[in-house]
């Protein structure tokens, strides 16, 4: 699963797949591009694909370097993670954790896409 996250990631972050998420088993639709504005910071672009076995995956920016989280079990929203961090999404809103902070509290909170 490491491999291959970690070759997927290099397709994506690499430019080489910028309009399509490649995974030879599972089919992704076109992805979902969306900025986010938080309250603090600059805008961030955040791309989502959403594959046909119920996973989805996300590509953002995280300490200047692009991330991919894959979707993980949540009661409400979509919450996406890799390693420490958790980008959790309701609607057009969404806050990022990072467990080495405080598992319990954002470390950036109510940030919006438009």
């Amino acid at each position: 699963m490491k491999a291959f996250l970690s070759a997927a990631f290099l397709l994506v972050a690499t430019g080489a797949a910028s309009d399509s998420f490649i995974v030879p088993q599972v089919k992704f639709g076109p992805p979902v591009v969306a900025t986010y504005h938080c309250p603090t910071g600059k805008p961030f672009t955040v791309t989502y694909w959403n594959g046909d076995n119920g996973q989805s995956f996300a590509l953002m920016p995280i300490a200047g370097k692009p991330t991919l989280l894959v979707n993980t079990l949540s009661a409400d929203g979509v919450r996406y993670a890799a390693g420490s961090i958790v980008w959790w999404t309701k609607g057009s809103n969404a806050d990022l954790y990072d467990a080495r902070v405080d598992p319990e509290k954002p470390t950036l909170a109510g940030c919006r896409s438009r």
